[in-house]
């Protein structure tokens, strides 16, 4: 298993992306789906860091990489929900931006500690929040919580000193 952190702490990207791609075919195999070529591509260009981009970003990529072929908002957008449906990209609601899944599938609640120097993003995998445990005793049946924290990762401090 992925350090949570992993965003923040020094790796091999490349084997990192390798590895996310892999568990992403892995799993949308498992479950009868096809990773499109498309959504492959739009996948692998959110993989090349662990920085959030958003919908136009990711078009301009597309763009850029196959300049005879332009390609449409809408085709990035439908590439973007099967993604964020199989737990294989989450949105990050105050970037209105996406990032990869370090967890490819599984459905916990998001949580995201965001470096507002950087902009690298660590995904924390835990589905102990007492916020929903509260939720729940009330009645209140949560469907959709996502949790950001921004501030200064270790790296950026040490940079600022």
């Amino acid at each position: 298993m992925k350090p949570p952190d992993i965003a923040f702490r020094k790796h091999d990207h490349g084997r990192c992306q390798r590895q996310l791609l892999s568990e992403a075919r892995q799993l949308c195999e498992s479950r009868k789906l096809r990773l499109t070529p498309r959504r492959r591509q739009v996948l692998e260009i959110l993989l090349v860091s662990h920085q959030p981009l958003g919908a136009y970003d990711i078009l301009a990529e597309l763009n850029r990489s196959k300049p005879a072929e332009r390609i449409a908002p809408p085709i990035v957008y439908r590439a973007l929900e099967f993604l964020m449906t199989e737990g294989l990209i989450h949105r990050i609601e105050s970037r209105n931006a996406f990032i990869s899944c370090v967890h490819p599938g599984h459905q916990c609640t998001a949580q995201f500690l965001i470096c507002r120097d950087c902009e690298q993003v660590a995904e924390l995998e835990s589905s102990d929040l007492p916020l929903l445990d509260e939720a729940s005793n009330l009645g209140f049946e949560v469907d959709h919580s996502v949790v950001e924290i921004t501030g200064v990762c270790a790296e950026c401090q040490k940079h600022a000193r």
